[in-house]
């Protein structure tokens, strides 16, 4: 059973993409390999053909999740969003109440989480910690090196 995940439109586009290279691009390449491999003779001697029928199974495998993951997945529409509370697509404004340093990060689908970019998911234990929160409230985050507090400076979109 698959779980329902929420996209923006950009997230959402760059996995249509990747699935569309896999079946059109990478499908076929493996495909000829195999065929190529399958020309060489002797099929219970051959690593080529092993190779090439392991990489079938493994892509075949991905194209079913990728399909999986587009079939549940949900375009978040910006326009509804409140920014009173912390939900997916959040640009949360927070500080470490033991480090005071402050950082901000916009809440994302796990597929769409890229540290470098500051998106981090709402299903990672900081994302969870934030969700529902308001301005002014203090998120207790259970980290591997012990709580961490949180508070939450400003929310915007």
């Amino acid at each position: 059973m698959s779980q329902i995940a929420y996209y923006t439109a950009e997230g959402l586009k760059r996995l249509k993409d990747e699935l569309h290279q896999l079946k059109t691009v990478e499908r076929p390449r493996i495909s000829q390999q195999i065929a190529e491999a399958r020309d060489k003779g002797d099929l219970s001697e051959n690593a080529e053909y092993d190779a090439a029928k392991e990489a079938q199974g493994l892509l075949e495998a991905r194209i079913a999740k990728m399909e999986d993951l587009v079939a549940n997945a949900r375009l978040v529409d910006e326009s509804q969003l409140d920014n009173s509370k912390v939900f997916i697509l959040s640009r949360v404004k927070i500080r470490n109440l033991n480090t005071k340093a402050e950082v901000e990060y916009t809440l994302v689908a796990e597929n769409e989480a890229n540290l470098a970019e500051k998106k981090i998911s709402v299903d990672s234990p900081i994302g969870k910690g934030l969700l529902g929160k308001k301005v002014g409230d203090v998120a207790e985050i259970q980290a591997p090196a012990g709580p961490v507090k949180l508070e939450i400076l400003g929310i915007s979109r």
